[in-house]
């Protein structure tokens, strides 16, 4: 059985053009919505495929339509859904950058001493956050900045924070 990655979330039919949707892609790429690519749809507790038949931008907006489905009322119960891709869809990232779905679960590290575990990562306007929890089970914040990062390895899953970030209970 594949993982499936979020990119996308479908908004609202878009009434200018039969069976197009308004979608908000969650995603560093958008690029990435380009006709003949199979996303995946969760419709009735099912990740159902879904081929793109054609992706355009329009006043902003990101519209996709997908194959077979020609007019409003053929689309309109996907509005609110999320359209994921496989891990064969993955776009291959530029070096030192990362897939959240990569980081999640990362054990970090602080001057080689456990730190606690990344739980999440927030994207913000000016850099993403990793949020990482503490042995305590305290949420700490930690800006996604190369000053505040001394590595970062996905395949032990291990991060090590650079003594440059210094944390209100540090005791070092």
């Amino acid at each position: 059985m594949s993982a499936f990655y979020l990119v996308a979330e479908i908004k609202e039919v878009y009434k200018k053009r039969e069976g197009f949707l308004s979608v908000l892609p969650v995603t560093d790429f958008p690029g990435r919505f380009v006709s003949g690519l199979k996303v995946y749809i969760d419709v009735f507790n099912d990740k159902n495929p879904f081929i793109i038949e054609n992706a355009v931008e329009e006043k902003g907006k990101l519209l996709l339509k997908f194959k077979n489905f020609n007019t409003s009322e053929d689309v309109s119960f996907l509005v609110g859904k999320k359209i994921y891709v496989t891990e064969d869809e993955l776009i291959e990232l530029p070096e030192n950058t990362f897939y959240i779905h990569d980081l999640t679960g990362c054990k970090v590290y602080k001057n080689n001493k456990f730190f606690g575990n990344l739980i999440d990562v927030l994207s913000l306007p000016a850099n993403d956050v990793y949020v990482i929890k503490n042995s305590e089970g305290k949420e700490i914040l930690v800006p996604a900045v190369e000053s505040f990062i001394d590595k970062i390895n996905i395949k032990e899953k291990r991060i090590d924070l650079s003594e440059k970030f210094e944390f209100e209970n540090d005791e070092d």
